[in-house]
C-alpha cells in the first residue's frame, strides 16, 4: 500500500514508484497529477538516444537556466532531474 502523499499528489503509488526510479519530487508530482497518466508511457526514446538538439529543446521548454553551455550528458541529467 502506497504512503499518502497528501492531496497535492494524486496517484501516490504512482508518485513513489518515480521517486523509486530516481525523479524529483517535483517532476514525479507533475506525472502522477497529469491527467490519463496511467495509460501513457513507454514511448520516449532514451535521453542516451537523442541527439543534443532534441535535449536542448525539451530543456528550453522545461525551462532549465544555463542549458545553452551544457554538454549532451549535462543535458540529459538536468531533464531527468528536473
Amino acid at each position: 500500500m502506497a504512503k499518502n502523499h497528501g492531496p497535492q499528489v494524486k496517484d501516490d503509488e504512482q508518485y513513489e514508484a518515480l521517486r523509486d526510479k530516481g525523479y524529483s519530487k517535483e517532476k514525479s508530482a507533475r506525472i502522477a497529477n497529469s491527467k490519463g497518466a496511467e495509460q501513457r508511457g513507454g514511448e520516449a526514446k532514451q535521453y542516451e538516444d537523442r541527439t543534443k538538439k532534441s535535449l536542448y529543446d525539451e530543456a528550453k521548454k522545461v525551462g532549465i537556466e544555463g542549458r545553452s553551455k551544457m554538454t549532451k550528458a549535462e543535458l540529459a541529467k538536468a531533464l531527468r532531474n528536473n
